[in-house]
């Protein structure tokens, strides 16, 4: 049938995409470049088929569920490339074949010549086959799913078997990961061309599964005619140089925690530990004075000073190179009076928990600070809820950034981060264990000590992200559920110093 190898890789490009851009670069690769709409599609289809032979060695039965358009299309050479395989398959049309038009058409009329089974309408019975295709809905999805669509997601989302999705899992806005109505829960998806930066961040995660990636055999201008709309992290790179024989503890910075209200030393001693355990030379607890001398039991390298007076505090700030203010902070008046202070001091901030609660009552802008709100925080920050900052994060993240300046990361599934730049990032990396308390005042410490140690707000934003999530990463080995911040600590060390 075909003869071209599409080539497939788990390994994922760093440019990410709006929907509407992947289609101007299929429509440049067509129009342009000359490659016919036919043979691209016959190139995802194949990508996809071999994404399911190297995920489930062992599947012989298949059921395909296809929607109208190209992208069900992808799914009946899908079947019809099973079907020369010797696989036992079954297309489930959601569109009538007569419906179907041009490229999407012929994939069809392929797949009903080589003998192909089909049947309208959702699939009902599942339980004689071993994987389920989804090539219901491309990037195009705009509105909720309903009718006999949102019947046949339900159906792929109660089989037992395995589950590919092509190109993105239906259901899912391609842009911002959140779910229209209801989606696919695939195992796996195979992104083409140009990955979409809605698998990254929000439901997406959830809805991909593990996320291949396949080229289809374009040019390099068919990935360079649009500009990337996001930047994708996959992997933790450390940026900090070597140290000399000759260093000391001074040329590492000096790291100033403010909080620690009553209730709440746990925030800043778990920020403080993960500054030193990233390389910070020094570090200090600006704290309540009545739990002050607690809050270094077990981690004596920590100095803990009591703090109840600006006065006490700008005598700490006259020292420090970098200061995370807000784990543990409170929200009393003297949060607000240290925070105040903190502003005006000049210094590199991190900002977090209640710090940010704080501005969004008093906002401000600020250049060298970098801002770590979760989504309820986000929300309040820029006066909205959580669904709202939900909806479209890559939205809610560069809101967040044009209106308090510096850098901004949107912590959760998929974590944002948007410099001064324009540039927005996302983390693929970290995993549901941390969902836990304490891991926002590991991140706010991991930051700091990078700034500590020369780098950057654009260099140490990313790295202090991808380092926290791959340090999760590596604790939750021995298992998500029951995942504290503190067990990244020993990972955070061994990581910090791999080069």
């Amino acid at each position: 049938m075909m003869q071209q190898q599409s080539i497939v890789t788990p390994r994922l490009p760093d440019r990410l995409y709006r929907a509407q851009q992947v289609r101007a670069m299929d429509k440049y690769a067509i129009e342009d470049l000359g490659i016919p709409g036919l043979v691209l599609m016959q190139r995802a289809g194949m990508a996809a088929f071999d994404v399911l032979r190297q995920t489930w060695p062992e599947a012989r039965k298949l059921a395909v569920v296809c929607g109208g358009g190209n992208n069900g299309g992808d799914g009946y050479i899908v079947a019809r490339l099973a079907l020369d395989a010797h696989f036992a398959v079954h297309v489930f049309a959601l569109s009538p074949p007569d419906r179907l038009k041009g490229d999407a058409r012929r994939a069809y009329e392929s797949y009903v010549a080589a003998g192909g089974r089909l049947t309208l309408g959702p699939p009902t019975e599942t339980a004689a086959y071993q994987v389920m295709v989804d090539a219901v809905f491309g990037t195009g999805l705009d509105r909720e799913v309903t009718g006999e669509y949102e019947t046949a997601i339900a159906s792929i989302n109660r089989f037992r078997g395995g589950v590919l999705a092509v190109d993105i899992p239906s259901g899912l806005h391609a842009d911002t990961g959140s779910i229209l109505g209801c989606a696919v829960e695939a195992d796996a998806t195979v992104s083409f061309i140009g990955l979409k930066q809605g698998l990254f961040t929000a439901e997406g995660p959830a809805c991909c599964g593990r996320i291949w990636y396949a080229d289809l055999g374009v040019p390099e201008a068919v990935m360079e005619y649009q500009p990337p709309s996001a930047r994708l992290w996959s992997e933790y790179v450390n940026f900090l140089p070597p140290r000399q024989a000759s260093a000391h503890k001074g040329h590492f910075g000096h790291v100033l925690v403010v909080g620690g209200d009553a209730g709440f030393i746990g925030a800043a001693r778990m920020a403080a530990e993960a500054a030193a355990r990233t390389g910070a030379g020094l570090v200090s607890v600006a704290t309540r004075s009545a739990h002050a001398a607690q809050l270094n039991s077990g981690r004596p390298e920590i100095m803990s000073h009591g703090v109840e007076t600006t006065t006490e505090l700008q005598t700490l700030l006259a020292r420090a190179t970098v200061v995370s203010i807000g784990p543990g902070l409170g929200q009393s008046g003297w949060a607000r009076s240290l925070l105040q202070t903190v502003c005006e001091s000049g210094l590199p901030m991190v900002v977090d928990a209640d710090a940010l609660n704080l501005l969004a009552q008093n906002p401000k802008r600020k250049d060298n600070w970098i801002l770590t709100p979760h989504p309820g925080e986000a929300a309040r920050l820029l006066g909205t809820d959580t669904p709202t900052i939900q909806a479209d994060r890559y939205r809610a993240v560069r809101a967040l950034q044009q209106k308090y300046g510096g850098i901004c990361i949107l912590k959760g599934s998929g974590t944002l981060v948007a410099d001064e730049e324009g540039v927005t990032g996302v983390c693929a990396l970290g995993n549901p264990g941390m969902a836990s308390g304490g891991m926002g005042d590991v991140l706010s410490g991991i930051l700091c000590a990078l700034l500590a140690q020369g780098l950057d707000l654009l260099a140490a934003a990313p790295m202090g992200v991808c380092l926290h999530a791959a340090a999760a990463d590596g604790a939750a080995e021995a298992g998500q559920r029951g995942l504290l911040a503190t067990d990244l600590m020993p990972w955070i060390r061994r990581l910090v110093n791999r080069s």
